[in-house]
């Protein structure tokens, strides 16, 4: 479908939400569960904590199935008019509007605190189900503005919070969000609305970092955990012991097997926390390799021979705190080394100690401050299988807006240029000693995209062009076909980089390893109005497993590109499934409203229907007259005879 927008809670009549049929409710509660989950974790006290609210969040949503069946509200709640409900309408689904009320009330009971004065409601008490033993589960962390709403949040009551999601996630106008509010028992519901703030940032409630069905695990208290194990190992052992002497016959205890003896060290457990069995590499072992990547890094900064920094960096990777910021990029294990781990960076960086090591899958960055070691920062990175093209930095800090990079030992210079300016020289930079580039300024934040900042980095024969996405390794950019991406380096392929670097936000912090831009077709407007550019943009993770895919639609004298369509996971506009067919509304300078649609050259003719319109055209392109707002339905045929539909 084209330009579908997202059903509209607001059109929901403001009469009293019917207690549903229990299946309708469980439909609704299945079919919205991540849009639930994430409104009941917003609106949940930050004073429980990110993995309380996680675990609380999904048992509220849980168990807001209602009991018994009412098949006569069901049946009036479900048809109406005679026309059954669109299926995922959260508006006219009056299924999801009890189970939200439901779900809004609990939060908020359970953001009232516990008195001696009455008995504890149900959502005040940690929930029953689900339960996760041993483990602390939380959301991905954002960026500062996700951390500065968070904290926002945390300033106000349940009401505020709860009037900021209904209006940011549900997008109920302010009367709506009056009656839902009184509905669910908040005493001074106008009050609440006041206190909800500005809606500017309202786009952010949707960041994953407030998305409860996306998470990360950590361990809970090691050391804890150990006592208590081995006070329950030796209580069981006694016990054992003395039902084995109870039973034990004449011919003793018998053979082990396979068994370790008791309280034996893994060795090589061992060895990988040892800092003086840190590998280092030697700092020319990169010119006689026969594969160039990460491995072939020598031991660079200031405190490489510190063994006590690295004592701590090996401890914290192996059993982090209470007091360790830890994170990791989609696809990577934030567990311990197997073995002692290469070294690629010890020393001191503006504010911070950092340490960069290397296991052969990923890099892992520690850092802590120049004073004091009692708090830590831990950061994951997958990077298995890189070459000379994808290891060519690494992000070292991130400073008031400002990031520096270690560039890898074959970097012979080093530039800086802004996409946003592709007629702009490249600026030069120059490196200290060990690889460490100057301060330069972040990417822009998603909605503030007056500038971005790439890298240009020349060495080993090419010029590579890379950029921050808020990953420890920096993401290479290309242009060019799928299976057959090259450098950015001409002034045609940045051309298409100014305008379409703003949308690169949306892959940000998804462990993305190259992005390529392809111009797959050129197509005429109707009445003389130019010639538009369609674009496909492809982020390959290092998992390999979620790649992000977008097609573009660039109109002539367009300062940026605007995004037709995209997928997730799809091999589309790769080297495995190198097409892609997507459309567009579009208005002429006259007034007229057109379907236009786009294919790769693997497209034999295009189709369009729905919505009033009903065209077709032989080739990979399309221009067909539509209504203002029309919802169409696209199809391909290939060179071959198969059909294939749009990029979704």
């Amino acid at each position: 479908m084209l330009n579908v927008t997202a059903p509209d809670t607001a059109t929901r009549p403001p009469s009293p939400v019917p207690p549903p049929d229990v299946e309708l409710a469980e439909a609704a509660i299945v079919e919205h569960y991540p849009r639930l989950v994430r409104l009941a974790y917003l609106v949940l006290p930050p004073a429980l904590g990110r993995n309380r609210r996680v675990l609380t969040a999904h048992s509220l949503v849980q168990r807001a199935l209602p009991r018994g069946r009412r098949g006569a509200a069901a049946e009036a709640a479900a048809v109406q008019g005679g026309v059954p409900g669109q299926r995922g309408s959260a508006g006219g689904d009056s299924g999801y509007a009890y189970v939200r009320l439901r779900v809004l009330r609990g939060a908020l009971e359970a953001g009232i605190p516990l008195t001696f004065k009455a008995l504890p409601r149900r959502a005040q008490l940690p929930p029953l189900l689900p339960q996760v033993w041993g483990l602390r589960l939380f959301p991905r962390s954002g960026g500062a503005e996700e951390l500065a709403l968070d904290q926002w949040l945390a300033t106000l009551d349940g009401p505020g919070r709860a009037a900021c999601v209904l209006r940011a996630l549900e997008r109920l106008p302010e009367p709506e969000v009056l009656r839902v509010l009184a509905e669910a028992g908040v005493a001074n519901p106008a009050a609440a609305v006041a206190e909800s703030g500005d809606p500017a940032n309202d786009a952010l409630f949707a960041s994953p970092e407030f998305d409860p069905c996306v998470l990360q695990a950590r361990p809970t208290d090691l050391l804890r955990r150990r006592r208590f194990a081995r006070a329950a190992l030796a209580g069981a052992a006694a016990l054992a012991v003395c039902g084995a002497l109870l039973a034990l016959p004449g011919g003793g205890w018998g053979a082990d097997g396979a068994a370790a003896p008791p309280y034996a060290l893994n060795a090589a457990a061992e060895q990988a926390l040892d800092p003086g069995k840190v590998v280092r590499v030697a700092p020319t072992a990169w010119r006689t390799s026969s594969r160039t990547g990460f491995s072939t890094w020598p031991a660079r900064g200031d405190r490489t021979d510190d063994a006590e920094l690295l004592r701590r960096a090996l401890a914290v990777w192996a059993r982090p705190g209470r007091t360790v910021v830890a994170s990791a990029t989609p696809g990577t294990p934030p567990g311990p080394p197997m073995g002692p781990p290469q070294l690629l960076f010890a020393g001191t960086v503006d504010q911070a100690v950092v340490v960069l090591m290397y296991d052969g899958l990923r890099v892992v960055r520690y850092a802590e401050p120049r004073s004091g070691t009692s708090v830590a920062a831990l950061d994951f990175a997958r990077t298995d299988a890189a070459s000379a093209e994808s290891a060519t930095a690494l992000v070292l800090s991130r400073v008031d807006g400002n990031v520096r990079y270690l560039t890898a030992p074959w970097v012979t210079g080093v530039g800086l240029r802004d996409l946003l300016k592709p007629g702009e020289a490249t600026a030069a930079l120059k490196p200290g000693r060990d690889g460490v580039t100057p301060p330069v300024a972040s990417p822009a934040p998603a909605g503030n995209c007056t500038a971005w900042n790439a890298l240009s980095l020349t060495g080993g024969g090419a010029t590579r062009l890379v950029t921050d996405l808020g990953e420890v390794t920096a993401a290479r950019l290309t242009s060019g076909a799928p299976g057959a991406e090259r450098d950015v380096t001409e002034g045609a392929e940045l051309g298409d980089w100014s305008r379409i670097a703003c949308l690169l936000p949306s892959v940000r912090s998804h462990g993305v390893r190259s992005v390529n831009a392809w111009t797959y077709a050129k197509q005429p407007l109707p009445e003389g109005d130019g010639t538009a550019t369609w674009l496909c943009t492809r982020a390959e993770t290092w998992a390999g497993t979620e790649d992000r895919v977008q097609a573009q639609f660039l109109a002539p004298g367009a300062p940026l590109a605007a995004q037709a369509a995209k997928a997730e996971g799809s091999p589309a506009c790769g080297a495995r499934e190198p097409r892609v067919l997507a459309g567009v509304l579009w208005k002429s300078k006259a007034g007229q409203w057109y379907v236009l649609a786009a294919g790769s050259a693997q497209f034999a003719s295009l189709s369009v229907s729905g919505g009033g319109v009903n065209g077709s055209a032989n080739g990979n392109r399309l221009a067909v007259k539509a209504p203002e707002g029309a919802q169409v339905e696209l199809a391909g045929k290939l060179t071959d005879g198969t059909k294939a539909g749009v990029l979704r």
